[in-house]
């Protein structure tokens, strides 16, 4: 089955106008249960309950309140709640053009692919151009109630928009506590960068399994066909005290087995 669009817009900055339609560029593949009533095996229903009483709230008794710093509660109601949501649109505006560097991974959310909906001759020169110029464009847009900013950067001959985290939502490394013990001296710094050297190796994704949802699902099978599967548990590694000792360990040549006589 091919990709399906999930929403409509028009990238826009100057004279520029090209229609395009949004794709979501990962899918969630992550393990979800049913709950399941012990005795009678049926599926189950989550409630709001009264934590002093245990009796369930229905959803017309039920208010959103924001918390502040001070420990109190804005009760807040819905009419309140809709005059702030942003207004409708349909336009990715490119404010500006920064080089790829100057995003940083912490700063990326979310990917979405943008495919070309109708001017596929404006689509894929803008495509052409950013990858001309190595240049990532920094996007606002409202989508379903809700603004967002984002990079549009091109991946291949296409187009691609990752939503961006905001100011704020992002911890900078100086907020880490600064090093403490001792430095690292010159045999320990040798060997840190040759066992880097050791390692290099081309990435190649598809190596990387979800490897607790092939368990779960291989369990699933087996108990279906009334087997029960036990997975051993991994053993637990030593620590090492001491980074020189553990680098010369990784870097040691591996024991040739003896012969048998």
């Amino acid at each position: 089955m091919g990709a399906r669009a999930i929403w409509k817009a028009h990238i826009c900055f100057g004279a520029v106008d090209v229609p395009v339609k949004l794709y979501s560029a990962v899918q969630d593949r992550s393990v979800h249960f049913r709950l399941l009533d012990a005795k009678r095996k049926e599926p189950v229903k989550q409630h709001m309950v009264d934590p002093d009483t245990g009796e369930v709230v229905d959803s017309a008794s039920i208010r959103r309140a924001f918390p502040t710093d001070e420990g109190g509660l804005v009760i807040l109601d819905a009419e309140e709640l809709a005059e702030v949501v942003p207004t409708p649109s349909r336009e990715i505006e490119i404010t500006r053009f920064v080089p790829p560097k100057a995003i940083t991974h912490q700063w990326y959310d979310r990917p979405y692919f943008l495919g070309p909906d109708e001017d596929d001759e404006g689509y894929f020169a803008l495509a052409r151009a950013l990858a001309k110029r190595k240049m990532e464009g920094v996007a606002r847009w409202t989508m379903r109630n809700k603004d967002y900013v984002g990079a549009l950067r091109n991946e291949g001959d296409y187009l691609m928009l990752i939503t961006l985290r905001h100011a704020g939502e992002v911890v900078p490394a100086s907020a880490l506590p600064a090093p403490s013990g001792r430095a690292m001296d010159a045999r320990e710094i040798a060997m840190a960068k040759q066992l880097v050297s050791a390692m290099e190796d081309p990435f190649d994704i598809a190596a990387f399994h979800d490897e607790y949802r092939e368990r779960v699902l291989e369990l699933v099978q087996a108990k279906a066909a009334g087997k029960v599967v036990k997975f051993p548990r991994a053993a637990q590694k030593k620590t090492e005290t001491s980074l020189a000792d553990l680098l010369e360990k990784s870097l040691a040549p591996p024991k040739r087995e003896k012969k048998r006589a």
